[in-house]
């Protein structure tokens, strides 16, 4: 999906609330095709509210897929996968209100300032004190510096900051990171593990440094090979149903 589809398909829906008696997120039976490879193979798997999981696995194991997914960026060849009980094909638009992506991309406009980006997405996510919105997040993670900057010209680590802005803004209740510290210096991961470390929203993290985020995980699920592992040394913890 690209920033235009994103732009059309915001603010549907934007009136339902988020049922906590269903898990945060859900799969049942998942899987993912891509020109006949599978990329997710039969995975399922429930996170309760408040949880954080990391999501481990090698290259290739079906990490950054499955977030794609839960954050309905990639639509899923079978099975079921849902978010506060919303479905993730059929329910998208209920889904992005609730849900703060950090991918691969940043999904950030390269030819606008970082202030320019904050603001047009707090419109899209019809933040009416935008102000207030922008300023706390620029704050939590140490923006100001680039805030009048245009993407394009920031470093890797600039831009990441300014992604982790844009995912916080709406003040989502779930959180999909994909190796969020990428491009990240010292000082500014730091700020990043605190910020986690005080969230109250549940998260799904993936990352290749089980030792960095450790300290930051309530429960573990592993992939390989696009399915949940069966390695007795690393099955998530009881608030995790994996299947």
């Amino acid at each position: 999906m690209n920033r235009d589809d994103l732009e059309s398909r915001s603010n549907q829906s934007m009136s339902k609330d988020p049922s906590t008696t269903q898990p945060a997120l859900s799969a049942t039976g998942l899987t993912r095709r891509f020109e006949g490879r599978r990329a997710l193979v039969d995975v399922s798997f429930d996170l309760a509210w408040g949880r954080r999981a990391l999501l481990l696995g090698p290259n290739g194991a079906g990490k950054t897929t499955l977030l794609r997914v839960l954050a309905t960026l990639t639509r899923p060849s079978a099975g079921i996968a849902t978010v506060a009980g919303f479905d993730v094909t059929d329910q998208a638009a209920s889904i992005r209100r609730l849900v703060g992506y950090v991918g691969h991309q940043t999904y950030l406009y390269d030819d606008l300032t970082v202030d320019e980006n904050l603001r047009f997405y707090a419109r899209l996510y019809g933040k009416s004190r935008s102000n207030d919105s922008i300023e706390s997040v620029v704050e939590r993670l140490e923006l100001g510096p680039s805030l009048n900057q245009r993407v394009r010209i920031l470093s890797r680590g600039w831009q990441q900051r300014a992604a982790l802005a844009r995912a916080l803004l709406h003040d989502p209740r779930i959180l999909l990171l994909d190796e969020p510290d990428t491009g990240l210096d010292e000082a500014a991961t730091a700020t990043l593990f605190e910020l986690l470390r005080r969230s109250e929203c549940t998260m799904l993290i993936a990352t290749h440094s089980l030792d960095r985020f450790e300290h930051l995980g309530t429960d573990v699920i592993r992939l390989d090979g696009g399915r949940i592992a069966r390695d007795a040394s690393a099955q998530p913890a009881p608030a995790v149903r994996a299947g």
